[in-house]
């Protein structure tokens, strides 16, 4: 059994009416704090990585300067602000793909956010000992970018979900040392169970939507998300357990 005491239950977590419609943002937001001057030098760093390329090249450069500066940790303060995340210079998923947001934003690229209330049994993979911690279902902030006139999912923006799970077909298993972050690069992440994952023979291994508990529609930021639905965790418990966690590194 799941941990459903440390989580905010008075939060009904309900799909938002007319959600799928928001249009999204390249405003500044407490979390997405990109016109720090952090976030600019990284934006600095990742367009001297894409040279002279559109706006999906330098994501892709500041995917790989986030892997490489901002340090996987295990934490539980999905509201951070970007420029903190990269001050620390470790952060969880959730934090790290908030600075991707925010280089995006500042690069005049429009973000918003879906929000998944993913099973908790996600993240057995990584507490097998101590499962009975894991929350009951955990709030997934999955971003979205705004690029050459379309809407595109962060787990497409290195390759469409079938591309990457014929190079990986095995799919992202929530363990061992590559987290969610990295996996972006090399491995399908599918919330949905699309049309490319499933077929006759059934669904591919890299489906991920059996462990979706509910969709909660598009936000035009993880602000108005977290605002609408809370964190994962209570304050009290994110604070014990940031303090506890934030210097693991997954293994």
């Amino acid at each position: 059994m799941t941990s459903t005491v440390l989580t905010p239950w008075w939060r009904p977590r309900r799909p938002r009416a007319g959600a799928s419609g928001t249009a999204g943002s390249m405003s500044a937001t407490r979390i997405l704090d990109w016109r720090h001057a952090r976030v600019q030098r990284l934006l600095a760093d990742a367009r001297d990585g894409a040279p002279d390329a559109g706006q999906r090249a330098l994501l892709l450069s500041a995917h790989r300067l986030i892997s490489e500066r901002v340090r996987p940790v295990y934490a539980m303060n999905d509201a951070q602000p970007a420029s903190r995340t990269l001050a620390r210079g470790r952060g969880s998923c959730s934090q790290r793909l908030a600075v991707l947001e925010a280089v995006a934003r500042a690069a005049g690229v429009p973000t918003r956010v879906r929000g998944l209330l993913v099973d908790g049994s996600f993240w057995y993979p990584r507490f097998p000992r101590v499962r009975r911690l894991v929350p009951d279902a955990v709030v997934l902030a999955w971003p979205e970018f705004h690029i050459d006139g379309a809407w595109v999912m962060v787990s497409e923006l290195y390759a469409p979900l079938g591309v990457l799970g014929a190079r990986n077909p095995a799919g992202f298993t929530n363990s061992g040392s590559q987290t969610l972050f990295e996996a972006l690069s090399s491995t399908a992440v599918d919330w949905d169970g699309s049309a490319s994952a499933c077929g006759t023979d059934g669904c591919a291994a890299y489906d991920l939507s059996a462990m979706v508990r509910r969709d909660l529609g598009r936000f035009a930021s993880r602000d108005e998300l977290f605002a609408a639905h809370g964190q994962t965790l209570c304050p009290p418990a994110r604070v014990i357990g940031g303090a506890l966690l934030s210097r693991v590194t997954p293994a």
